[in-house]
Order: C-alpha cells, then sequence, then structure tokens
C-alpha cells in the first residue's frame, strides 16, 4: 500500500502518519483504543448513529470506531473509513469482520473526490486537526452529505484541561528541550482547542446549526494494565514521543523514571486515571 495523494499543504502529515508514528498506533492499537474508550463512547452517543445510515468516518486509523459505526448501522447501512496513513488502515483492514457494511480508503479528505450528497454523517475521533486548510477540508467533506446531513467529532480542548498528555510532557521537560512551538491554528492535536476558530472554520465550510459541547471525562493511561504500561504508553505515543526523538539512551532513561514516579501518585490499582477534556462538535448540512 503506497503514500496516498494529497493536498500539497496537507504533505508533511501524510510523512507523519504514513511514518514512524503512523506505525507506532498501529503497533499500539489495542491500548490506545482501550485509552481512548470513553471519547468514543461519548461521540458515539451524539453522533445518534441510525440502522441503515450511510456514514464516513473520517480519519478512522486502526479502525475501532470505524467498525464500531459498521456494526450499528447494520447490513441496510454502510460505512466508510477514510484516513491518509496506510499502515495504520492495514490494521484496520486486518481487525475488520468480513460480513461488515464497510470499506476502507486511503486517502486526503481535503481532495477526495466524494460522491456528492450520498452520505447521512461525517463522523471523526481526532480526526480534522491535521488539515492545512481545515475550511477548504471541510467544505470538501461537506460535499458528500445529503442536505440535512449530520456531523459530529471529537476534538481535544486546550492542553491545560488534558493533563493525561501534559503531566507526562511536563516530566519529559525537566530533561530535554521544549518541542518548539506551534500558532493556535496550526495543525496539531490542539489545533482545535478554541471555539471560536471551530465555529468559524466551520461557518466557512456551509455548515450550519453548529453545537460546540465540552466534555470532561477520565482515561486510564494504564489500560488497566499497571503503571509500566502506563509509562511505557506515554512514552511511545503523542508529545513525549516527539520530544524524546533522537534523544540519548540516559535522557530517555530520566524521562521514563521521571514519568514514572509522577503517575505513581495517580495510580489506584492496575489503572492510571488522568483527567481528558474534548469539545464534541455537531453541525448540520443545510
Amino acid at each position: 500500500m503506497s503514500t496516498p495523494t494529497v493536498h500539497e499543504r496537507n504533505s508533511d502529515q501524510a510523512a507523519y502518519w504514513n511514518g514512524p508514528a503512523g506505525r507506532r498506533w498501529t503497533d499500539r492499537q489495542e491500548m490506545q483504543d482501550f485509552v481512548l474508550a470513553p471519547v468514543s463512547a461519548a461521540l458515539l452517543d451524539r453522533a445518534r448513529v441510525a440502522r441503515g445510515e450511510r456514514v464516513i468516518d473520517i480519519g478512522c486509523g486502526c479502525g475501532a470506531t470505524a467498525i464500531e459505526l459498521a456494526e450499528r448501522v447494520g447490513p441496510e447501512g454502510q460505512v466508510t473509513g477514510l484516513d491518509i496513513s496506510a499502515p495504520m488502515l492495514e490494521r484496520a483492514r486486518e481487525r475488520a469482520p468480513a460480513n461488515l457494511p464497510l470499506q476502507l480508503i486511503l486517502a486526503d479528505a481535503t481532495v477526495h473526490p466524494f460522491a456528492a450528497g450520498a452520505t447521512d454523517l461525517l463522523f471523526s475521533r481526532f480526526g480534522v486537526m491535521f488539515f492545512a486548510d481545515p475550511v477548504q477540508s471541510f467544505a470538501n467533506m461537506r460535499k458528500a452529505l445529503r442536505p440535512g446531513g449530520r456531523m459530529a467529532f471529537a476534538a481535544w480542548r486546550e492542553p491545560r484541561k488534558n493533563p493525561w498528555m501534559i503531566v507526562p510532557l511536563q516530566e519529559a521537560y525537566k530533561y530535554v528541550a521544549r518541542l518548539p512551538e506551534v500558532a493556535p491554528d496550526d495543525p496539531g492535536p490542539f489545533a482545535f482547542a478554541s471555539e471560536d476558530r471551530v465555529q468559524h472554520i466551520l461557518k466557512g465550510a456551509g455548515f450550519t446549526g453548529i453545537a460546540m459541547e465540552p466534555v470532561d471525562l477520565t482515561v486510564d493511561l494504564a489500560a488497566g494494565r499497571g503503571l509500566e504500561a502506563a509509562v511505557n504508553g506515554a512514552l511511545a505515543i503523542g508529545p513525549v514521543s516527539r520530544a524524546l526523538e533522537g534523544q540519548a539512551p540516559e535522557q530517555l532513561a530520566a524521562v521514563a523514571s521521571s514519568i514514572r514516579a509522577a503517575l505513581a501518585t495517580r495510580q489506584q490499582g492496575e489503572t492510571v486515571p488522568l483527567g481528558a477534556s474534548v469539545w464534541i462538535a455537531t453541525a448540520t448540512n443545510p
């Protein structure tokens, strides 16, 4: 499977998700699905998926939400999972039961030629914060919706509301240089932290009935597997992994030790619960 055709301004993201980052997520698929399960449950609840509907899952990754959506729409419906990462989509194909009404497509949603007006619901769990030109991307995705069709997606709120990511990163910064500062509208996990920005993007793309619901959650960084699983997860995925790229072994060991000590204060049995906060955005195609 090759790298997909992408909009030129999304090429850095395509390289990132088809490189080591995509492989790390694929290798840790089971753990990450467990950690993010509370978000998936909240988003699926707000999306109101009905049997027989046609759904597109944007940034479906390793397939957890696409598979769940396909089970919910049943044989009368159809789900299309779209992602820019070949290794993650390959994992989704391995996992998906053969009898599900699910197709998986390697593509960039900014330029993919969606069938016009054929979809009831656009859905995404953290797949929409990485577009260089989000207005163009959402306008292209909106073409897929029928009149009155819906959209529902989850995006992270600001870092201070997400200690599950920031606590390990603060420990890492005691030993390694901080990641380069990014502008609030640069593609990345917190690109949709601002409610005003998301409202502006969705209105610019032609959506109406836009609602932004803040949802506070608790995620188990250990996925029920104990402190070391939480430490390994913090080191392997997210901003800590980026901060540690190219660091010497002694730096890596020091960071791991510091994260372990910080997470140990949060440990409850085999779990390490930390706070998380997302926006669940919903909108309509007029």
